[in-house]
């Protein structure tokens, strides 16, 4: 038997303000995680040479690699755009970079001296975001902010889901291609391995009113850059977003596009001497037996 229709109507207990008004508390009190050495990294970074750089076509993803201990630079070249960024061990792609729990260490979105974490059982930090051209920004009168670990990526099975379309060059298609290129193997051995990204230069966040996820046209300009410190040996794949700034629509080739510059820099090897990785999660993995 079908279950019955349920009504509609809203009925608030007595006590719904008392309810509503109760505090909230912060989940992961983050006071004890690891503090980034920025004076430490920034001295490593004046002294850094540029070893490689990759461009990201429009409406495109591309794949790079960088060594521990080394930086990353991801820069608006031609026009407003915005990026999704996966990351993972470049020797393990199970440790992949984890939004989640980021967002549940640092925010809905981040900036200087924040960092990108790794998924499970790792649980360290992957990437330290060390300079950030947009921190400026803040959180502005709609609630919006910019890098932002709350959205996925734009992907063809949403896009099938709500409007019945096959369209190829959404985010998540064209990491899929980007890392099967660079792994050599087919995309569907590459899909499983796309995960949720860290939306680069969007400006974005939940409306106040249905509490539904919402971008704004990206405050990115040409020369604006996002950089990063590689705690580990990474992999990344970054997409230039057929939604170019996002200020309509994604999916679509309506949107201007432009591509991105990731740029590579290496520190001296004696300025990088006392410095190792992070070392993996020391939780046992008992799980209570």
């Amino acid at each position: 038997m079908c279950p019955k229709e349920q009504s509609n109507t809203k009925i608030e207990p007595a006590d719904a303000a008392v309810r509503r008004s109760v505090a909230p508390v912060i989940c992961y009190p983050n006071e004890t995680l690891p503090k980034p050495n920025l004076k430490f990294y920034r001295s490593l970074r004046n002294g850094a040479k540029k070893t490689a750089e990759v461009i990201v076509p429009a409406r495109d993803a591309a794949s790079f690699t960088v060594p521990a201990g080394h930086f990353f630079r991801i820069t608006s070249v031609e026009g407003p755009q915005v990026g999704d960024l996966n990351l993972w061990n470049a020797q393990d792609l199970s440790e992949r970079f984890f939004s989640g729990k980021t967002r549940a260490l640092h925010g809905t979105h981040v900036t200087t001296g924040e960092r990108l974490w790794s998924s499970l059982p790792y649980l360290r930090p992957m990437a330290t975001i060390v300079d950030d051209t947009l921190n400026w920004y803040g959180i502005d009168e709609y609630g919006g902010s910019v890098h932002d670990v709350i959205g996925t990526r734009c992907d063809p099975y949403t896009g099938n889901l709500l409007a019945e379309s096959q369209y190829h060059h959404c985010c998540h298609s064209n990491l899929t291609r980007a890392l099967a290129d660079h792994l050599e193997v087919p995309l569907f051995d590459a899909e499983p391995h796309v995960h949720d990204v860290l939306n680069v230069f969007m400006c974005t966040g939940f409306t106040r009113d249905t509490g539904q996820y919402f971008m704004k046209a990206s405050p990115v300009r040409v020369g604006d850059y996002l950089e990063f410190f590689a705690e580990i040996d990474l992999l990344g794949a970054l997409s230039a977003c057929p939604g170019g700034d996002c200020s309509s629509e994604h999916s679509s080739d309506a949107a201007a596009c432009y591509p991105l510059l990731v740029e590579i820099f290496a520190p001296s090897q004696e300025a990088l001497k006392d410095w190792c990785s992070p070392p993996r999660n020391a939780y046992d993995r008992s799980h209570g037996r």
